[in-house]
């Protein structure tokens, strides 16, 4: 907080995220300007911005390893654990995810909006979504999508917005900001799995409650945990929340052997209407 008012913030966008990681949330209001980009430019006009690499030159790079998205986007062939390691790469697996339903853990975009009547999934948010895709592929079917993101060695935010979508700088901790009984559907991929502590997954559970409106959705994508778990903590945690099942598919989850024993499980839940 030691800075010239009026005058440029300091570059300290890493340690305002490990202070958001540690529950200090929202971060305290600054009076001073932003380090913004010195050789900014326009944006790539929609639709075509969806699916382009923005440009370099509109974002500051101070905090991240990498200089730029060409680096980003080779990220995923390098050896070690990123966060979202590939998903700035969009003409990788990000041109093809949610297009396809296997029957199995990978659930379509079209399949689930054909569990509620035509046209009523319109507004919704997107829990961890990397760079925005879901909010991209949803954007065709004229649903807007706010997708929650991190900074997590790379300006998640920034590309989100380039895409012509809405980002939310947020935690998984933090209350969602949202009023009750507001959405229509909730996403989650990945991001909500055993890695979270069970007390801390309830209450987000219970949030997720909060903002459906009766009758929406919370798509619950690639949740991932021991099968134990699966049976003893995950399973009644839905049903305690007070979800009913609309699809439920649990798979195997082979990336680290088969020893391990982890599970998928891909479930599209619904609030009851009472």
């Amino acid at each position: 907080m030691t800075y010239e008012i009026g005058g440029e913030c300091p570059s300290d966008a890493a340690l305002a995220q490990k202070l958001m990681l540690r529950g200090c949330e929202p971060l305290p209001r600054r009076r001073c300007h932003s380090k913004s980009p010195p050789w900014y430019i326009d944006p790539i006009p929609l639709p075509e911005s969806l699916w382009q690499i923005p440009p370099d030159t509109n974002v500051v790079w101070d905090d991240y390893t990498c200089k730029n998205y060409s680096c980003l986007v080779r990220r995923g062939e390098w050896p070690g654990s990123y966060d979202c390691k590939d998903c700035f790469n969009l003409d990788g697996r990000e041109k093809t995810r949610w297009l396809h339903d296997d029957g199995g853990i990978n659930f379509s975009i079209d399949q689930v909006l054909k569990l509620v009547p035509p046209g009523m999934i319109r507004i919704g948010l997107d829990i961890g979504g990397g760079t925005g895709t879901f909010a991209a592929r949803m954007r065709v079917h004229n649903i807007t999508i706010v997708t929650t993101t991190m900074n997590f060695d790379g300006p998640f935010n920034s590309f989100i917005a380039s895409r012509g979508l809405v980002p939310v700088h947020l935690t998984v901790g933090h209350r969602l900001p949202f009023s009750d009984s507001t959405l229509d559907l909730v996403h989650s991929m990945h991001m909500l799995s055993n890695w979270i502590p069970g007390p801390v997954l309830e209450f987000l559970f219970y949030d997720v409650y909060r903002v459906l409106r009766p009758g929406g959705l919370f798509w619950l994508d690639r949740f991932f945990c021991v099968k134990t778990q699966m049976n003893e903590t995950y399973a009644p945690m839905v049903y305690k929340v007070g979800f009913n099942r609309l699809r439920w598919y649990e798979g195997r989850k082979m990336d680290r052997g088969e020893r391990m024993n982890e599970w998928y499980l891909s479930a599209v839940l619904q609030k009851p209407i009472k």
